[in-house]
């Protein structure tokens, strides 16, 4: 019986010890949200987020901001030796960025070629609102996609979050080399839902560093069934 006892009371030490500290570790380490599947279903709408009626039915103002790679103190873990590490500034993709000092850009512009070339990297930041209807369209209930083609590399933050899972296929928010990022805002939109949308453009390949820039192939708002 005591063997029981003991063993009862050592659980409910851990368990105890489980709930005190996993709000701690929760502030510390934030879990990514988990990227979703967009559906492979015929679209219904589309909206053009490079054109200006594209924008302007979505309440949209594009903002753009070179990124640029600054050192900071490497991690504890750190071997010795390594006693400088690398970052990027500003971290735009991250919940209540302030933006406003930002450039504003047509959304025409999203296809001007911007950087120096080589390592460059470009962020991209807008607000979307969704209208009840988009001429004839009804928005609500929709399944509501963003579809973003970054030459060369993109990563796409929704409301502070890049959704990610490591070691699964992300069909959001990180691809390839000249490859779409397809991002699912909501499978059941309403009228007056917003997002915030902070893209990371990337030259790349980085280790080829290649003498070209960054710009937006297509930029699009897609709603399916």
């Amino acid at each position: 019986m005591k063997i029981h006892v003991d063993h009862v009371i050592v659980s409910a030490v851990v368990a105890a010890a489980a709930l005190f500290m996993s709000p701690i570790a929760a502030a510390q380490a934030p879990p990514a949200a988990q990227p979703v599947m967009p559906p492979s279903l015929p679209v219904l709408h589309v909206v053009d987020l490079m054109t200006a009626p594209g924008t302007s039915v979505l309440k949209a103002q594009w903002k753009t901001m070179e990124a640029k790679i600054v050192e900071r103190e490497p991690i504890a873990a750190a071997q010795p030796g390594y006693t400088t590490a690398y970052d990027i500034s500003p971290h735009a993709g991250e919940a209540g960025f302030d933006d406003a000092a930002w450039p504003a850009i047509t959304a025409e512009d999203l296809a001007v070629r911007r950087g120096g070339g080589y390592v460059s990297f470009i962020w991209y930041r807008v607000n979307l609102t969704i209208p009840e209807r988009i001429g004839e369209f009804e928005t609500a209930g929709r399944t509501a996609v963003l579809t973003l083609l970054v030459d060369d590399y993109g990563e796409i933050w929704v409301d502070g979050q890049m959704p990610r899972r490591a070691g699964y296929p992300s069909p959001a928010t990180i691809q390839g080399f000249n490859m779409p990022n397809r991002v699912v805002l909501s499978d059941d939109v309403q009228p007056g839902d917003q997002f915030q949308i902070a893209v990371f453009g990337i030259n790349g390949p980085i280790s080829v560093a290649p003498a070209n820039t960054v710009w937006f192939r297509e930029a699009r708002l897609e709603f399916y069934p």
